[in-house]
């Protein structure tokens, strides 16, 4: 008896998927949409796998974390604005998690917090001038400073790689619902650019290494 191993798929062909998926696509259409990538194709059960493969284990895969760098900016969803809340490690220069509101304050920056001392434990923030962060951190029982111009810089940059991946809405995310939405869509989106963006940052520190050891 022969056993056909069957080929993995590529991670730009699962990632085309997850974005067709994420646009709004059905499981079935987007098994359709990438059948010219591959020969055999993929079932619309597989889709479902990788949507739930697609885990926050995945996303933030950083394992030493020495401080949470956080900042936040406005995003345009339809004819509404939202906030968009984002973490960053300072070393490794990861995405440590993402947020997002419909109103920028303390509560807010609770919960934010909170949800990343559940995935790394309790850490310092840095942070702008936002009065939300101190007194956050205070209700948390966690260290806070002011962030520096370098620390600054790496979390601006990080804010503008999210807000420019996607070329064709930059800061606008379109919504079909007249009123306002829960959200989801736009998180969904989201995530998917952290996930390339961790991708790439993991990628990048593993040839620095192999390079330094090949040197």
């Amino acid at each position: 008896m022969f056993i056909v191993e069957r080929e993995r798929t590529s991670t730009e062909v699962i990632m085309y998927a997850l974005y067709l998926y994420f646009l709004g696509l059905s499981f079935r259409n987007t098994s359709k949409a990438i059948r010219r990538f591959e020969e055999e194709g993929r079932s619309h059960v597989a889709m479902w796998k990788w949507v739930q493969r697609f885990t926050h284990r995945r996303l933030y895969c950083c394992k030493r974390v020495s401080a949470f760098l956080i900042d936040e900016t406005t995003l345009q969803i339809g004819s509404s604005e939202a906030w968009l809340w984002v973490a960053v490690e300072p070393i490794h220069k990861q995405i440590l998690g993402v947020y997002i509101s419909r109103h920028r304050n303390m509560i807010v920056a609770e919960a934010f917090l909170s949800s990343l001392i559940r995935m790394y434990g309790k850490h310092i923030v840095y942070s702008d001038g936002g009065t939300w962060y101190p007194e956050a951190c205070v209700s948390l029982n966690l260290k806070h400073r002011l962030h520096s111009s370098y620390e600054k810089s790496i979390v601006e940059r990080t804010i503008e790689y999210l807000k420019g991946r996607t070329e064709a809405f930059d800061e606008y995310y379109p919504c079909t619902k007249t009123g306002l939405c829960n959200l989801q869509h736009v998180y969904k989106w989201v995530i998917l650019i952290v996930f390339m963006h961790n991708s790439v940052i993991k990628s990048n520190s593993k040839f620095i290494n192999l390079r330094g050891e090949m040197s």
